[in-house]
């Protein structure tokens, strides 16, 4: 069940000289977005997003090291637990995330599990079309990775709320 979020936080987070992150457009984070239910938690928060047009999706959670996608932007919805996420590499800002919160990465931006419950679980997808890679801030991922993002299309509709939701009314949306 989807709920009206409880708040929004819209975070641009620029290259910081190893990760390229996004200077176009801002993280998005709808606290309390998603009402989990007790049955089938991970699968009521995949079928919301695939409602949505957000596919591809995967159950787990954030990988502990610094990380990105040049090819792709992506949500996670918090399902199970609570977890301190690091968005933009080591000087990045932090946010805690926890169970029916909702997470919009625009491609480019580093994230990191800094610390989680032990039952911290979590939704990932992507837009339509679109398929990720990783990519670590090492020497060499750059310019190409910087290419990529340049190319990633904007969703068509947001993850939770749809074609009239935040997220297309702060990135713009292709309609």
């Amino acid at each position: 069940m989807i709920n009206q979020y409880q708040e929004i936080i819209y975070e641009l987070i620029t290259d910081d000289g190893t990760f390229p992150n996004n200077g176009k457009l801002p993280l998005l984070v709808y606290k309390s977005a998603i009402a989990i239910p007790s049955e089938n938690p991970a699968g009521a928060v995949e079928k919301i997003f695939h409602n949505n047009g957000w596919g591809g999706s995967w159950r787990n959670g954030v990988y502990p090291y610094h990380h990105y996608h040049s090819t792709v932007h992506e949500v996670l919805g918090i399902y199970s637990g609570s977890v301190s996420v690091q968005l933009g590499g080591p000087d990045g800002i932090i946010l805690d995330g926890q169970v029916g919160d909702v997470i919009i990465i625009p491609a480019g931006v580093a994230h990191k599990n800094l610390g989680s419950s032990s039952d911290f679980r979590c939704v990932g997808a992507y837009p339509p079309g679109q398929s990720w890679d990783m990519n670590y801030g090492k020497p060499g991922e750059r310019p190409q990775t910087d290419q990529n993002i340049a190319k990633v299309p904007l969703p068509e509709s947001d993850p939770v709320y749809g074609i009239d939701g935040p997220l297309v009314k702060s990135w713009g949306g292709n309609n």
